[in-house]
């Protein structure tokens, strides 16, 4: 299997290297420093995976992976990085990467990853699927029905109850039970709390 690393530090590009040319069924084929250099790397080795860091310097792992996935879909995307954040790994699946690993993982972890994405599975940290299962479950918007977060949505625009009425074409009288059961759940004081909280999740609602 053919592999390229691209990660703006030299060590690590450096230790994955060495690590994974240890593998007899295991060829690196190059590596790059930029989201450029890797979009073009890519292009021109048509590795079988990528590993990718998920911050280039100014530039995005992400952005550089979905670059890469319009010009050589047959290649599979394995973010190595240092973030455990929620946010991060949640964009990480949206835009379909194969593998998330982060860079404290041991070497027959990444070894091992490597090996499952290339023969079409996924890999995440163990770490971040358990944060991920934690949040979800202790997540209170996942307790609200499709219409309160309709009605949500609808707060977070700063629509009154007449105004969200007749966009959901509901009665105000439903749309305040609706907004009772909002602040309730998601233990807020009032609309405006409640308006601000979509504003601020608006890319999950």
């Amino acid at each position: 299997m053919h592999i390229v690393i691209i990660d703006d530090h030299p060590l690590v590009r450096q230790g994955l290297s060495a690590i994974l040319s240890m593998e007899d069924d295991i060829i690196m084929v190059g590596e790059a420093s930029s989201s450029t250099e890797g979009i073009n790397l890519v292009c021109e080795k048509q590795p079988d995976v990528a590993i990718v860091d998920l911050r280039l310097g100014d530039s995005c792992g992400l952005e550089t992976i979905r670059s890469c996935k319009e010009k050589t879909p047959g290649c599979k995307y394995i973010i190595l990085t240092s973030s455990a954040d929620r946010d991060d790994f949640c964009k990480a699946e949206e835009i379909g990467a194969d593998g998330y690993i982060l860079k404290e993982a041991f070497p027959e972890e990444i070894i091992s990853a490597v090996r499952l994405v290339h023969r079409g599975r996924k890999y995440f940290d163990p770490i971040m699927v358990e944060n991920y299962m934690y949040n979800k479950k202790h997540d209170p918007f996942g307790e609200l029905t499709s219409r309160e977060r309709d009605v949500l949505e609808a707060l977070g625009e700063g629509l009154r109850n007449r105004e969200i009425a007749m966009k959901l074409y509901i009665t105000e009288f439903t749309v305040k039970k609706h907004v009772s059961q909002i602040l309730a759940k998601l233990e807020l004081c009032d609309r405006t709390q409640a308006a601000l909280w979509a504003r601020d999740r608006r890319s999950t609602l």
